[in-house]
């Protein structure tokens, strides 16, 4: 047994597992998870992971350890731990296998969608053209053969395909079929973005319906994502189907690698003295109970590079992700900000993702983020007692350095794309020159109010949006030299933004933002005075004061609204 394949050549973006054996490249063995699934016997598995974690190189594993296309040539597992089981030597190569994958699925309307599925069911049926001159095929299966091969274009026949297909396969070879459908979520994911959720929705549950659940030429069915879709949106009939998530024991370290294998793999290549560094870059992963899990992706292409920079988080455009912390709620913005600076997020979860609650559901944002990798968990409350019906709450941070680069990039992004003088303002808030901070602020008020506020409500009313949306900036370009605080008790009250300098010879900040209230105040002077007034009338800079800053440097300002106009004093 091995390992490690000991080779020094990495391959990136390798997914064939025939391809990385037979050409020596780098692999670290995880052909027990053959085992594992097989001999826990469930009918139908789903598996969520993270993207670039192996989920689609192990769908090829498997289907190349079970498929009767690759009878008598287990040699590609010699040597691996799979191959060590005289048990499972003769299993090798004994199943018919229907092997798809959705992930390139990624069309902006539903028609595309389709198409893209009926291309994928076509061509199998292709692959399986010699089932159709079975003897025990009737006239009107081999009518259904020719009208997916030819058109495909009834969506009866599509969400039909797959199980016609498994019952052609088993008419012929006289065994039930192995399915494996890798990344079934993509569509999902897009017709979610392009706003044709419901109609796919419809097609996929009676798609699923029909090859996983009244299939009984079905032996067994693994599925790979990176979320789990909401049983009441299309799993809604599959009763028996078990569900592996990043919070299950079960595969924990089948996907993705360990402490262990990235650390030997390390020392091969020669990088023993980067350890450290890549400890805190790419660990940081807990599947289950098992923690120092690193995402595949990064590791590799860290020892093909020796380069410790941002691989995995630069993968995808995260567009989702980026629209919803840009767009949420006061609330949802504060949380993310804590998390940003290095805090913990106490919150429920629900690993079954509902699409339609994303965006007003704050637990759905923060299961969503822990699915797909960006967060993870370090502690689950216990419950009082087996009467107490409460959520369990858990505790949640930021999975490692490179998630913390890729929202730091991300937030930066948000100010660039709105063209707003940000950087401006900041070098000219920490020289003191109010009035280029006026000129700047203008600029980026103007530019960036609607951006962050979506149309929902308008950041003529509730600020809010832009100001976290505000504070998430000065986290990412400071963070480094001060410490950037928001909403947080000092004196009698709560402050809007501290900025404390780790050196406490520099200048510390706190910023009081105001809406004017025409009851109380005529002018976005009299605003910009009730601000000011109201930092020294709840002492916000005692808690300053008590770690070391003199009140001389520290300094003060109100930034008054009205609209879309701003002041600065």
């Amino acid at each position: 047994m091995r390992e490690v394949v000991m080779t020094k050549t990495v391959a990136i973006g390798i997914q064939n597992f025939e391809k990385l054996i037979r050409e020596n490249y780098f692999y670290i063995d995880k052909t027990m998870f053959i085992k594992e699934w097989w001999e826990r016997g469930d009918n139908t598995t789903l598996i969520t992971r993270p993207r670039r974690f192996g989920k689609t190189l192990n769908m090829s594993m498997v289907e190349r350890f079970f498929s009767m296309d690759y009878a008598d040539k287990g040699d590609v597992f010699e040597g691996l731990y799979i191959w060590e089981d005289e048990k499972y030597r003769r299993l090798q190569g004994t199943y018919p296998v229907i092997s798809l994958s959705f992930a390139r699925i990624k069309d902006s309307n539903y028609k595309s969608t389709i198409d893209k599925i009926c291309e994928i069911i076509q061509n199998l049926y292709s692959k399986y053209s010699y089932v159709r001159e079975c003897d025990a095929l009737s006239i009107s299966d081999k009518a259904f053969f020719d009208r997916i091969v030819t058109s495909c274009y009834s969506e009866s026949d599509m969400t039909s395909s797959l199980y016609q297909l498994s019952r052609f396969l088993n008419l012929y070879h006289k065994k039930n079929v192995i399915i494996l459908l890798d990344e079934y979520d993509t569509p999902m994911h897009e017709s979610y973005v392009n706003g044709y959720w419901d109609e796919l929705v419809s097609f996929t549950r009676s798609l699923f319906n029909s090859t996983f659940k009244t299939n009984p030429y079905l032996e067994r069915a693994l599925m790979t994502g990176i979320i789990r879709v909401s049983k009441e949106s299309i799993f809604s009939d599959l009763n028996h189907l078990k569900v592996i998530t990043t919070t299950s024991n079960e595969y924990a370290t089948s996907f993705g690698f360990t402490e262990r294998e990235v650390f030997d793999a390390v020392d091969m290549f020669g990088y023993t003295e980067k350890k450290g560094d890549v400890k805190n870059w790419y660990d940081g992963f807990v599947f289950g109970k098992h923690k120092d899990i690193y995402n595949p992706w990064s590791i590799l292409n860290f020892l093909d590079t020796g380069e410790i920079t941002t691989y995995w988080a630069n993968t995808s455009a995260n567009g989702l992700v980026t629209k919803l912390l840009r767009e949420g709620n006061r609330n949802l913005k504060e949380q993310f900000e804590r998390l940003m600076a290095g805090d913990v997020l106490h919150t429920t979860i629900d690993e079954q993702i509902v699409y339609n609650q994303l965006n007003g559901s704050e637990k759905a944002i923060w299961s969503l983020l822990l699915a797909s990798g960006y967060l993870k968990v370090l502690s689950v409350g216990q419950r009082a007692d087996m009467y107490d019906v409460r959520e369990p709450k858990y505790e949640l941070a930021l999975t490692n350095m490179e998630v913390r680069v890729m929202f730091n990039n991300m937030v930066r992004s948000w100010f660039r794309d709105s063209g707003a003088d940000y950087n401006d303002f900041i070098k000219a808030l920490l020289l003191d020159d109010i009035d280029a901070m006026n000129e700047y602020m203008y600029r980026v008020v103007r530019d960036i109010f609607s951006y962050f506020d979506a149309g929902k409500r308008t950041s003529d009313e509730e600020p809010e949006r832009f100001y976290h949306g505000f504070v998430l900036g000065l986290l990412v370009e400071l963070q480094g030299e001060y410490i950037i605080t928001s909403n947080r008790e000092s004196g009698f009250g709560r402050y809007d933004v501290m900025i404390e300098p780790k050196d406490k010879s520099k200048d510390a900040i706190i910023l009081e933002f105001k809406v004017l209230n025409h009851r109380r105040e005529n002018s976005l002077e009299e605003t910009v005075t009730a601000a000011l007034k109201q930092i020294e009338d709840k002492q916000y800079a005692a808690l300053l004061e008590t770690r070391g800053i003199a009140k001389d440097h520290i300094r003060k300002y109100g930034i008054a609204f009205q609209g879309k106009k701003v002041l600065i004093g």
